[in-house]
């Protein structure tokens, strides 16, 4: 039984509902996850929401955004995507902070973040009556066995299948961040508990740059202005592909002395120290961690947008930043990424790190293809894939939940 039934933000004035997310995570740490929940804030608050993020107490505070964070654990600093022991003592004080939180203030709805947030928010909605809605952006044991932290055949793995199917179910709607994850979900779920609501880009921050605007930012960089830049984005970890494309560039770019490619993200010194092993350090940047706010003119400065991810469920943000900013995309032929690119992608077969490299090439000594692809992305994005579209939908959910609530 609840211990208090919630007060409803739209029987008042102030404001269209009071959101309460739980963001287990660093938040915010300039990786994909964190900007689909900034995404996420930032519209919902231009329409009307009042929201509050509880997070752990490391990450950066972003401007506007209402944070509550868990008191300091010594020698947690990780801020990189992936499993950590620190987890194990950090979770039980997101708790505690979230409870406090909702109960002083009784949120309208939960909004929760990654399994774990989904987990905590059960105890959330006993504390407080208010419905969970579940962001879900991906398999947990999936995660789990690409960053090698078990093997999904041994019982440990199936393990956490089992728990990850009891998660999921707990939510009174589980929100798939593409339709792919949301088709495996509704295997076990019921159809109307799963929505999909894809991720989205800011357009009016992230747009093409003028000539002079590009040439500055590539000159930070130390690139060239004649080269034509490939650009990568994101996190650098092997489930990513950035070791399956790497492996295969030297022969594209030994074919095509103007190409160039730069991976933006962390940690990079494995992959800097491969790239000089493979005779690429001149031809592969690795500039390392750009913050958030940076991404959008180092994106706008390439030629071509690049996602070699491997996996073949989980949501692909970046691909939406590099649409708004004009560039045509490769990236692995997948439901995840032809549901958000469609016809506007340069595909390889899922999996060909060779094919991958080659499509880069052709798409290199294209320029009129790249200019085409480019802009019709960019009007795609524009019309298509905001954030303001994804708050739409974020609230036609709590707008049912909240109604089931009543005549209940």
């Amino acid at each position: 039984m609840s211990w208090k039934q919630p007060v409803l933000r739209s029987d008042r004035e102030d404001a269209v509902y009071r959101i309460l997310m739980i963001a287990p995570t660093p938040f915010f740490a300039d990786r994909g996850c964190h900007v689909r929940i900034l995404g996420e804030v930032r519209a919902l608050q231009a329409a009307g929401c009042e929201v509050t993020v509880c997070t752990y107490h490391h990450g950066r505070d972003v401007e506007g955004v209402r944070t509550e964070r868990i008191p300091s654990l010594p020698g947690y600093r990780k801020l990189s995507a992936g499993p950590s022991n620190a987890k194990y003592f950090a979770d039980p004080l997101l708790l505690a902070r979230t409870l406090g939180v909702a109960l002083r203030e009784p949120p309208d709805i939960i909004h929760a973040h990654l399994h774990e947030g989904a987990l905590l928010g059960r105890f959330v909605r006993a504390a407080t009556g208010a419905p969970l809605v579940f962001d879900y952006q991906g398999s947990l044991t999936d995660e789990l066995s690409e960053h090698g932290y078990l093997d999904r055949t041994r019982p440990a793995g199936r393990l956490f299948e089992g728990l990850e199917g009891w998660i999921d179910g707990g939510a009174d709607v589980v929100v798939a961040s593409s339709g792919r994850a949301a088709d495996a979900l509704r295997t076990r779920l019921s159809h109307e508990r799963v929505r999909t609501v894809l991720d989205g880009v800011d357009t009016t921050e992230f747009k093409p740059l003028s000539g002079d605007e590009k040439l500055a930012v590539r000159a930070r960089y130390g690139i060239a202005s004649e080269t034509v830049l490939g650009v990568y984005v994101g996190v650098l970890a092997d489930y990513q592909g950035i070791d399956l494309l790497l492996e295969s560039l030297g022969p594209v770019l030994a074919d095509h002395p103007g190409l160039q490619v730069l991976f933006a993200g962390y940690p990079e010194e494995a992959y800097r120290r491969r790239a000089s092993e493979l005779g690429l350090a001149d031809r592969v940047v690795f500039p390392g961690k750009v913050p958030f706010e940076d991404t959008r003119t180092l994106t706008a400065a390439a030629d071509i947008g690049l996602t070699p991810k491997l996996s073949a469920t989980e949501g692909n943000l970046k691909i939406y930043n590099y649409l708004a900013c004009g560039l045509p995309v490769v990236a692995f032929d997948n439901p995840v990424n032809r549901e958000i690119l469609g016809d506007l992608g340069v595909y390889a077969s899922f999996g060909d790190g060779v094919g991958f490299a080659e499509a880069l090439g052709q798409l290199a000594d294209d320029e009129a293809r790249r200019q085409d692809l480019g802009r019709r992305g960019r009007e795609r994005a524009k019309t298509e894939l905001s954030w303001d579209r994804a708050a739409e939908c974020l609230i036609e959910i709590y707008q049912g939940l909240l109604a089931d609530s009543r005549r209940r």
